[in-house]
Parts: structure tokens; C-alpha cells; sequence
């Protein structure tokens, strides 16, 4: 028998809420990027963090990850700075 509260009407049992995940369109705008070239490698700035690579081909690895997988690649950069 559904239980009824008499001023707010039958109660509903909470389900579980998914996590919201956004599109992937939704996730690249989410942060700005820009990537500084030094004499040697470059910075890339994702929204106020920054992220130093030595080597071109890595920040280039890491840039194509973050546009393929947006969402993935935010969790997993915000593991890595927030630790630090």
C-alpha cells in the first residue's frame, strides 16, 4: 500500500540520481585552454590551472586526449592537480 502524506500527497520512494554527464560539447566549453610555447615545451592552461610538459609530443598526446574524451580527461586532471 503507497503511503500518503495528507498535505504533500503520495510519497515516492528516492531512487538513486545518476551523476550528471555532460556532452561532450558541454564538457570542451566548460573550461578555457591555451597553450604557451616557451623555448623548451610549452604550458597549457586549462581554465586557472596550468599543466608544464618538457616535451611537445606529450602535450600534444594530452591536448588530443582532452578533446576526444573531455569529460574523462577533466576527472582525471582534477585527481592530479588538486593533489598536489
Amino acid at each position: 500500500m503507497e503511503q500518503v502524506d495528507r498535505e504533500r500527497g503520495p510519497m515516492v520512494d528516492p531512487s538513486p540520481i545518476e551523476d550528471y554527464r555532460p556532452s561532450r560539447i558541454e564538457a570542451l566549453q566548460e573550461y578555457e585552454i591555451k597553450i604557451r610555447f616557451l623555448s623548451r615545451g610549452c604550458i597549457v592552461s586549462v581554465g586557472c590551472k596550468e599543466i608544464a610538459f618538457q616535451d611537445l609530443s606529450d602535450a600534444i598526446h594530452e591536448i588530443n586526449k582532452y578533446f576526444t574524451c573531455p569529460y574523462e580527461t577533466q576527472k582525471e586532471w582534477c585527481k592530479i592537480l588538486n593533489t598536489l
